[in-house]
């Protein structure tokens, strides 16, 4: 662990699915009272760092902080779990992967389990797997001592992989999507509290959004904050490896700098001065449309009270909802950089009304 990724290889380590954020959102929240005038959570699982809170227009900067999991459902009487996913997964890249069961008295590891191939017919080979077919084995022999173990019926876990470095300035983790994104609107925050900026800026590490089907966390934490203007950062797909349809998706590269969205929940005006930022800093980025729904926090927060204008700007991501996502750290920069430079030249009297 280097300086340059210590606190984001903490914050991608720390186990966080849906619903049970709070390890990796007691890391986020650590590493923004060392800057922020005031850090605090809400009952939602939302965590909020304020920069000059008292400042005008409020902008709230959103990255969601969960992860995808999976959630035990089962505990046979031979020890076997079954599972089900929070959130969702191509379960093919399930079939053999170490897992970590936070269990009531600490991690329980375990392996996904499934039939040997040896003893499949040829009619189950061609099958792709399923959940309902899969389960994690924890070595216990009976449902007494997984209960032992201190694993419960209802218990997240998350897969047992760790951050690694690539080659150049690549990383993988099994939570890119969308932990980066908690990472880069507090890295944003940190680079505010250094340029005394007229706005009031509240980095947000928002929960639920992978299951947040009528808005998770976001449409809380914005409900409460009543931001004048909102940012959201979040993965996109990056369309720099074989047979992605650039037609389809765009054309978005790892290390091509930051994706602004156009269309569905962004503002116009919010986009068009996201751009200007952009140029004006010399960050590349490149476009996306969003004729329908973005997917993201932004869909949350654009339709809160009488309406948040709001922005998306998205990190290109290879092989999302997989254990090995990777993204480039310099994206990561040049993404808070952007949110940085759109928020030092709003001015009090910043208007976002539609022309």
């Amino acid at each position: 662990m280097t300086e340059e990724t210590g606190f984001l290889e903490r914050l991608l380590d720390a186990a966080g699915p849906s619903g049970f954020e709070v390890r990796a959102a007691r890391v986020w929240r650590e590493e923004a009272e060392g800057f922020a005038q005031r850090v605090w959570s809400d009952v939602s699982g939302n965590t909020v760092a304020a920069v000059n809170p008292e400042g005008r227009p409020r902008v709230m900067m959103a990255g969601h902080i969960d992860e995808i999991g999976l959630q035990v459902t089962h505990i046979e009487d031979d020890g076997y779990l079954w599972f089900d996913g929070i959130g969702g997964w191509d379960p093919q890249v399930l079939v053999g992967q170490r897992v970590k069961v936070l269990g009531r008295d600490g991690d329980v590891p375990g392996v996904v389990g499934k039939k040997a191939i040896h003893l499949m017919d040829q009619e189950e080979r061609q099958k792709a797997s399923k959940i309902k077919d899969l389960w994690v084995d924890v070595g216990a022999a009976s449902r007494d001592e997984v209960g032992k173990l201190g694993v419960r019926v209802g218990d997240p876990m998350v897969l047992d992989a760790r951050m690694v470095r690539l080659a150049g300035d690549r990383i993988a983790s099994r939570a890119v999507d969308n932990r980066i994104g908690a990472y880069v609107v507090l890295e944003a925050a940190r680079l505010l509290a250094e340029a005394a900026p007229a706005a009031a800026a509240f980095a947000v590490a928002t929960s639920q959004e992978e299951i947040g089907y009528q808005g998770g966390g976001a449409r809380t934490s914005a409900w409460s904050l009543e931001p004048d203007v909102g940012l959201v950062v979040d993965v996109t797909f990056s369309t720099d490896v074989p047979d992605i349809s650039k037609k389809e998706h765009g054309e978005h590269r790892v290390g091509g700098g930051p994706v602004i969205t156009r269309g569905s929940a962004v503002h116009p005006l919010v986009f068009e001065r996201l751009v200007e930022a952009a140029e004006a800093e010399g960050i590349p980025y490149t476009l996306q449309a969003s004729p329908k729904a973005t997917r993201t926090d932004a869909d949350a927060i654009y339709l809160v009270r009488s309406g948040v204008p709001t922005g998306l700007v998205s990190v290109p991501n290879r092989y999302m909802h997989s254990p090995n996502e990777i993204v480039s750290l310099e994206d990561l920069a040049r993404t808070a950089r952007l949110l940085a430079a759109f928020v030092r030249r709003l001015e009090p009297d910043t208007d976002f009304s539609a022309r």
